[in-house]
């Protein structure tokens, strides 16, 4: 009998009632008990292991995905306060910028990102536009940039030649960052020590996830996803079974 591969991943797809688009999604990531482990053994970004830095993957500041996402950062730096954020002085300089290749990114600020408060800091390390959230009982998502509140999830839309649109979640793989990707030391989606939570990522994330697909097509995909673990024993994440 043919194995499963080891690295193999379920799907479910289905039509969004309210727009032409099919979702396809990663149900074996999003079954998963992943959870981010910032300060708490994540290793980083960098060449070699670093947690002692406490910089997770804020080591290369964050890409935007549009204009309208760089402007929504901007406009929530503004509220932040020095007790919020450390690097609230130089912030005040911009806290963007164009690459030659012209991706606008977040500047860096002792080799990090701009935003991330180090360990150092009194109010501890972490994302200032996340403190910001804490203290005014916000949600994050409108603060932070698209791939900081999405990560690990990635979303994908291909159109195809019929000019139907397809829309893939998926979890944001080490080979999704291209070619830098391959020198980081550790990535989050590819070790057991981050599948250690206590819920599935479909619950855990559910504002993530609502905000990239809307209410009503995230509760078809709970369903979807709910009715199918009572019918059949989902197969456990790459990650989990290489630990079985």
């Amino acid at each position: 009998m043919t194995s499963v591969p080891l690295d193999a991943h379920e799907w479910v797809s289905f039509e969004d009632e309210n727009h032409e688009r099919t979702w396809m999604v990663d149900v074996t990531f999003l079954e998963s008990n992943w959870t981010c482990i910032f300060g708490q053994g994540c290793q980083g970004v960098l060449t070699g292991p670093t947690p002692e830095l406490v910089q997770g993957c804020c080591s290369y500041g964050a890409h935007f995905t549009d204009e309208e996402d760089r402007e929504r950062v901007e406009l929530a730096a503004t509220r932040l306060s020095a007790d919020q954020w450390q690097f609230r002085e130089k912030g005040r300089k911009g806290t963007t910028k164009v690459k030659k290749n012209g991706d606008v990114v977040t500047r860096l600020v002792d080799d990090a990102c701009i935003f991330l408060n180090r360990p150092d800091f009194h109010r501890g390390a972490g994302c200032a536009l996340h403190v910001l959230a804490m203290d005014t009982g916000e949600s994050y998502i409108p603060l932070k940039p698209d791939v900081c509140w999405q990560l690990p999830l990635r979303r994908e839309d291909v159109t195809l030649a019929s000019g139907h649109l397809v829309t893939r979640i998926a979890q944001w793989d080490r080979k999704d960052w291209g070619a830098g990707g391959e020198e980081f030391h550790w990535w989050c989606t590819e070790d057991a020590s981050a599948f250690v939570g206590a819920n599935r990522v479909v619950d855990s994330m559910s504002g993530e996830l609502i905000a990239i697909m809307g209410e009503r097509s995230y509760q078809t995909l709970l369903a979807l996803i709910n009715q199918r673990a009572s019918r059949a024993t989902p197969l456990p994440h790459p990650v989990v079974r290489r630990r079985l």
